[in-house]
């Protein structure tokens, strides 16, 4: 189970990022404009992220085994069709509905671990090896990217899933084992305690949806419309309207809430995931702008380029994997997580230093050290803190809640970030301008990431250990 469910994240984070890399040949080969091309990485990260919580649902009322292959399924198919895309709308509905099924996959996989291991050493060490291969799946999207658009084309970085999706299936199918929800006196389940009543909260996933997918908008094209034009602030007044049904529905409407009200009384989920949030500003947005800067200032090829984020993949791994899980064993959760987020932070920072003089190694090489240990080391205790003292009935709510957290945040990072570095070219776009205006502008994004990556720090202070962590302090 461990297995399968550290493959399906990888699949799923994979293909967040591997079209990233593929970007100025999707540009030229399906006819995108420099404002839509960015809604093929932020489709994905948006409708992952209002489904998620739907996601996460599921697996509590409809069983993890059946969920987690339908979501498979789901997502091994439009894959394909984004694979075989022939305009720019197929394109990025087709990521759309990846993103849908990558939404009922990824916390299902969680699920499966935290209902399997229990709180402890061996749910440490579990998901040291899901956040690492997570992360792990980040760095290698780049890199097989640039490896299939370099010697295939573009759309074999879509094509590829159809036979990683059908081996996972097969091994899914006959790994896990079937399961029912236990029956407990919650909503979504009989009064008597009995068979679950399965409602699903529909109406919450799509006003979350709809809400998110209209503040990206408006954040994205600010700099080009401006903030006072109709288009604007027509889309923030849907988006506050979608976002306030949403809470409504949550609150009040539902019987089923994707998010029930119980889980904000713990510390653990409210301090963790504005921290969750935080990091995915600046997690997910910096393979985008990194994939940018070295082919459009460093002028490296795609192959070039995947090549590059090898440093990435390799430290993250090995530190997320390796190192973490043993510093958990000696070091508070809080604190590793303070000291992962505070040397991201640097690396962040360092990278923004580039000059237009800079080669790959003195201006990618260094920060990518220094930035990929430390998110190696903030990324199993943050997961670790998040879904600390939840109930086994909550599990896929509090996954889905962590996972979608982190996927607002990467959406509407990499939106509020293009803006910040659009405004310092004069075309407005970042894939245009001259090589002084690009370098200020990622230099630019790349400063905001290593504040935000500080806060990630400063809220390690606010959150409560673990629950095994505060029973080891006790004994001793």
């Amino acid at each position: 189970m461990l297995v399968v469910s550290c493959a399906a994240e990888f699949m799923v984070v994979l293909d967040a990022s591997v079209v990233n890399v593929a970007l100025p040949a999707i540009q030229a080969g399906l006819g995108f404009d420099p404002t839509g091309l960015q809604w093929v990485v932020t489709s994905y990260a948006l409708v992952f992220a209002g489904f998620l919580l739907l996601g996460g649902r599921l697996a509590d009322l409809y069983g993890r085994r059946r969920v987690f292959l339908a979501g498979l399924l789901v997502f091994t198919a439009a894959s394909v069709a984004g694979g075989l895309a022939v305009s720019p709308a197929m394109l990025v509905i087709s990521r759309g509905v990846q993103a849908l099924g990558a939404a009922v996959l990824a916390p299902a996989s969680l699920t499966i671990l935290t209902t399997t291991f229990t709180e402890g050493p061996r749910r440490v060490r579990a998901l040291a090896i899901w956040t690492a291969l997570a992360s792990a799946g980040g760095a290698a999207g780049s890199l097989l990217g640039g490896v299939l658009t370099e010697y295939l084309t573009w759309r074999a970085t879509l094509l590829i899933n159809l036979p990683i999706g059908a081996i996972a299936l097969l091994l899914a199918a006959r790994a896990l084992t079937g399961d029912r929800s236990e029956s407990r006196r919650t909503p979504g389940y009989g009064a008597d305690g009995g068979e679950p009543t399965r409602r699903l909260d529909m109406p919450g996933a799509v006003a979350a949806t709809v809400g998110l997918v209209a503040l990206t908008f408006a954040v994205s094209g600010a700099h080009a419309r401006g903030w006072s034009s109709s288009t604007t602030l027509a889309a923030l007044a849907v988006a506050v309207v979608g976002l306030a049904v949403f809470v409504a529905d949550e609150g009040w409407w539902s019987p089923t809430p994707l998010v029930p009200l119980r889980l904000f009384r713990l510390r653990a989920i409210i301090v963790g995931n504005v921290a969750m949030l935080l990091a995915g500003v600046t997690l997910m947005p910096m393979w985008y702008f990194l994939s940018l800067y070295m082919q459009l200032s460093l002028h490296l090829s795609a192959l070039d380029t995947g090549l590059g984020f090898l440093p990435h993949t390799l430290v993250t791994v090995l530190v997320g994997a390796w190192l973490a899980p043993r510093l958990m064993a000696r070091i508070p959760a809080r604190t590793l997580l303070a000291a992962g987020s505070l040397l991201a932070a640097a690396g962040f920072w360092w990278q923004s230093r580039i000059a237009p003089t800079d080669t790959y190694l003195s201006g990618v090489l260094g920060p990518a050290v220094v930035m990929s240990v430390g998110c190696g080391l903030l990324n199993t205790p943050l997961t670790t803190l998040v879904t600390s003292g939840v109930a086994g009935d909550d599990a896929g709510a509090a996954s889905g809640l962590m996972n979608s957290t982190k996927q607002v945040g990467g959406a509407l990072g990499l939106a509020a970030l293009l803006t910040v570095g659009a405004a310092a070219t004069s075309t407005g776009h970042l894939e245009q301008g001259d090589p002084a205006e690009l370098i200020a502008a990622f230099s630019t994004a790349f400063a905001v990431m290593a504040l935000l990556m500080t806060a990630v720090a400063v809220l390690a202070a606010v959150l409560p250990a673990p629950r095994h962590q505060r029973c080891d302090s006790g004994t001793r």
